[in-house]
């Protein structure tokens, strides 16, 4: 029995909703219980996050490999191309296009779940080099993370290991580390305590690709045959989806 990509893409798409709703709910529920203390509702939202990606991508690793992040399933088939291992081009597009919009889903998902309107784009301006800079950090480190646990035959630790440094990247980045294009499209969506204004979303995004190319370098020095591995990320899928990717 092998596992459809049809599956592999409602699981991407189920996963970044589920992510995006918890990133906007509970900053929704931290501004309502901590209102005035921004320590506290960052604490409360990063802690939620957090939590929430470990859990998810428990849930749906074993389906798609939970990469939830157009960054980390491009550096799959970017690395994956020379041992023949990781996304196929279909494949990629097919996972970006169900991340981006299972995040604006989940944005939608959360607005309505506390009331507000089901689509409220953002006005929060969240932009310069500093932020911009955090965004790079934020994302090659994601991926340096992700492929060398893969690399190492340790991608089983992924889940508490990605939950706690996103968790971690909230506070020791300036840009509160987004770090995933499909979240930052769909955090702008919503005018709440997560939010990004949508003239804001182009900045991030190019750091996030800047990201990915430094992430992927750093890779091609300390892991040099890191692509052989890609076929583990972030979590190894139903083994038999191997042969369903290269049939």
């Amino acid at each position: 029995m092998t596992i459809a990509l049809w599956r592999r893409l409602l699981a991407e798409f189920t996963g970044t909703a589920l992510l995006v709703t918890a990133v906007v709910g509970s900053g929704i529920m931290a501004a309502d219980l901590s209102p005035g203390d921004v320590g506290l509702q960052l604490l409360q939202n990063s802690i939620a996050t957090a939590f929430a990606l470990g859990v998810l991508i428990l849930m749906f690793g074993p389906v798609s490999g939970a990469h939830f992040n157009p960054v980390v399933s491009a550096a799959d088939w970017l690395l994956g191309r020379r041992s023949g291992t990781g996304l196929s081009p279909r494949e990629l597009a097919g996972y970006v296009a169900a991340q981006v919009t299972g995040a604006v889903a989940g944005s939608v998902l959360a607005n309505l779940m506390f009331d507000l309107s089901a689509v409220s784009f953002s006005g929060r301006v969240r932009g310069g080099g500093n932020l911009w800079l955090g965004e790079v950090v934020a994302t090659a480190g994601l991926v340096l993370l992700i492929f060398a646990l893969a690399r190492s035959g340790r991608a089983v630790v992924a889940p508490a290991a990605v939950g706690a440094y996103i968790g971690a990247a909230y506070w020791f980045t300036s840009s509160t580390s987004f770090a995933n294009p499909a979240v930052t499209v769909g955090r702008a969506f919503t005018d709440t305590f997560a939010g990004i204004a949508p003239g804001s979303v182009p900045g991030f995004v190019v750091a996030q690709v800047v990201g990915l190319a430094v992430g992927v370098g750093l890779l091609a020095a300390l892991y040099p045959d890191a692509g052989a591995a890609a076929d583990q990320v972030v979590v190894p899928a139903d083994d038999q989806a191997t042969v369903s990717r290269r049939s």
